[in-house]
């Protein structure tokens, strides 16, 4: 459970800041405060393997010293003289474990300072970073501190209390040593008891220095007085052991070690004592309170991260539901005569031969009788096999280049903008996820997001514009675009003009299996035959779908409208363009002129549209979708398992 809880936090530590970082999470949620308490007061101190601290701690001239040499077994710490002589802390680290990465800046971590090894005993008369030696006698698991004197000073003064108050918070329990002349004194108890009280109860023994005539009962009265002064009501919960030290002339002139001894009968040796110590149990009594704020601020961090995710993919939808738009916008005319004419010569070259030797010898078939009254306007169009299939016109290419410009400039003018707009229809099942993403941050406004996104609905309420602010991860390539000179930009993607203007090989080979695709369903169209095609000999066959599919009576019946679904985001969106229907057109003739021209104005935009889209996404927009479709993938991996680590740490409070 212990490596368990360490894992967790560990991961946390890595992932919440990293999280952060990736979604631009503004300084003042202030993750550093939170990453110090992970850091100095959990993390390190959670590591399974992280050596027991415990502090001597006590008044002046007590004999901390001395007991810290005792419980090393050697002459580590100077002893004697006056009160107040040490000035710095002083560890003892396990020789063979001062080497692991990290152990020493754990250890010291509240003194925000390297530590140091002691070369010289003298050193530990002024004031500076904390010090250690090396030892060799003790547990490798166990790591003691000698403290300056915390009552050295005059008239409310104290020198060395902020020193002493770092060497607590860096320790895992205390040996608190007193003598008959100071165990009533408040000041000292009640020092200790207000810096317990601010980073943690630690849990402490009890050394009492005391005349060889005093009786056990008489120790314990005394030590709980200590004891009560320190912790109040609840002492007895926080005491690991009462030892006694008898005054002795050997040990006062540093010949001879303090002799301990427990008080209560049933007590191990002190040595025993501090290694039998439960560690993992000690840290998670001690810091449970400081655990339970982590994951608290934790789960609040998550939520924050999950606000900004939510912003991020608004943005990004707002983002490509407007470039959809200007795609198609720049897109707003058809080359009828250049794409209906190459698929028709392609339909021809496929026709059977029963089919080529109809309209060879003229015969007709299904003609439509009207068709006969308007054979002067076909041959007015003048509309050539041989020229089936070419460039547009010039009138379509100087269209196409007035959508282009058109279309550019708005979605510059949108992506290097202070918000982003983008008009859909509700029934889109992008716009309603963008509804339900608007509605959860704004339900999220005391949470005091920086962002306030907009959704303003139609009168009928069937279509949404929403308003949304430039997410934190985008604003350096949105910055970076703006200095990009906006005419290079336009010229670059002009120059582009004569890509989308010709039929490619692809888009040709598309043509053909189409084509074939319509042989091949022909016995499944009702009322439909290919002697429809033939009928109309009395010009080429590609130039008779080329006429049905380009004119008509314009005093005629409604226009025939292609469905485009599915291109590039755009849903339920009708064609750019209304093919009249030609007098005298069967209803099944209209009807298979609507299946026909649906699929084959699908192929063309769909190439279209995409270089168009690729135009757009490589000289204005593509840094920018790149960035907030990195940051979404990775951010929503990321959230998911913080909140499954967040939940591993929950789970081990609850069974603490």
């Amino acid at each position: 459970m212990q490596q368990a809880l360490f894992d967790a936090l560990k991961d946390l530590r890595m992932d919440i800041p990293r999280l952060a970082q990736l979604l631009k999470i503004d300084a003042n949620r202030d993750i550093a405060s939170w990453i110090h308490s992970v850091d100095a007061k959990l993390l390190k101190r959670f590591s399974p393997d992280f050596p027991v601290v415990a502090a001597v701690c006590g008044g002046g001239s007590s004999g901390k010293s001395t007991l810290f040499n005792t419980l090393l077994r050697g002459k580590h710490a100077p002893t004697g003289g006056k009160a107040g002589m040490n000035r710095r802390v002083l560890f003892s680290v396990p020789a063979d474990r001062v080497a692991e990465p990290g152990l020493l800046s754990g250890l010291v971590e509240p003194f925000k300072s390297e530590p140091a090894p002691l070369k010289d005993i003298q050193d530990l008369s002024t004031p500076g970073n904390p010090l250690y030696i090396l030892n060799s006698s003790a547990s490798p698991n166990l790591v003691l501190l000698d403290t300056p004197d915390f009552d050295t000073g005059a008239n409310g003064r104290y020198i060395n209390r902020e020193v002493t108050r770092m060497a607590l918070e860096a320790s895992d329990i205390l040996i608190y040593i007193f003598t008959n002349s100071n165990y009533n004194n408040r000041d000292n108890t009640d020092f200790v008891s207000r810096m317990l009280t601010g980073i943690g109860r630690r849990k402490c023994f009890l050394i009492y220095r005391v005349y060889p005539s005093f009786s056990e009962q008489e120790i314990y009265e005394h030590s709980m007085t200590v004891a009560r002064g320190i912790y109040g009501d609840e002492a007895e919960k926080f005491l690991l052991g009462i030892y006694r030290a008898d005054e002795d002339n050997r040990v006062a002139a540093g010949d001879r070690f303090m002799q301990l001894s427990p008080v209560v009968p049933s007590g191990l040796p002190i040595t025993e004592a501090l290694l039998s110590i439960d560690a993992p149990k000690l840290r998670f009594e001690l810091h449970a309170s400081i655990l339970t704020d982590v994951l608290k601020r934790s789960e609040e961090i998550l939520e924050e991260t999950r606000i900004s995710l939510d912003q991020l993919q608004l943005y990004r939808d707002a983002f490509q539901t407007a470039q959809s738009h200007w795609v198609h916008e720049a897109l707003k005319h058809f080359p009828m005569d250049s794409v209906m004419g190459r698929f028709a010569l392609i339909w021809s070259k496929s026709d059977p031969a029963l089919i080529k030797f109809m309209r060879k010898t003229g015969s007709l078939i299904e003609l439509p009788l009207k068709m006969v009254s308007v054979a002067a306007a076909w041959i007015k169009y003048q509309i050539r096999v041989e020229n089936a299939g070419q460039p547009p016109s010039g009138d379509f290419q100087e269209k196409l280049e007035e959508g282009l410009i058109t279309a550019t400039t708005n979605l510059h003018l949108q992506v290097v903008g202070p918000q982003m707009s983008a008009t859909n229809a509700i029934t889109d099942p992008v716009a309603r996820r963008m509804l339900e993403t608007t509605n959860r941050i704004r339900a999220k406004e005391n949470l005091e997001k920086a962002q306030n996104p907009r959704a303003e609905s139609s009168d009928d309420g069937m279509v949404f514009t929403f308003f949304v602010d430039p997410h934190p991860v985008v604003l350096p390539h949105q910055e970076d675009l703006r200095d990009q000179d906006f005419k290079s930009i336009l010229q670059t993607i002009l120059s582009h003009k004569d890509d989308l203007v010709e039929i490619s090989q692809d888009m040709d080979e598309e043509l053909k299996e189409l084509a074939e695709h319509f042989r091949s369903e022909m016995g499944l169209w009702a009322k439909i035959s290919q002697t429809f095609w033939a009928s109309l000999n009395v010009l080429p066959a590609t130039v008779a779908v080329s006429y049905v599919l380009s004119t008509g009576d314009p005093v005629g019946a409604a226009g025939i409208k292609v469905k485009l679904s599915g291109l590039i985001g755009a849903k339920d969106l009708y064609a750019l363009f209304a093919i009249p229907i030609t007098t005298g057109l069967k209803l099944a003739d209209q009807k298979q002129l609507e299946v026909m021209l649906g699929p084959i104005a699908k192929t063309w935009f769909g190439h279209k549209l995409k270089k168009v889209q690729h135009l757009f996404e490589q000289n204005i927009t593509g840094d920018m979708i790149k960035a907030a479709n990195d940051a979404v993938a990775k951010a929503t991996g990321m959230i998911s398992e913080i909140a499954k680590g967040i939940d591993t740490c929950a789970a081990i409070v609850r069974q603490k």
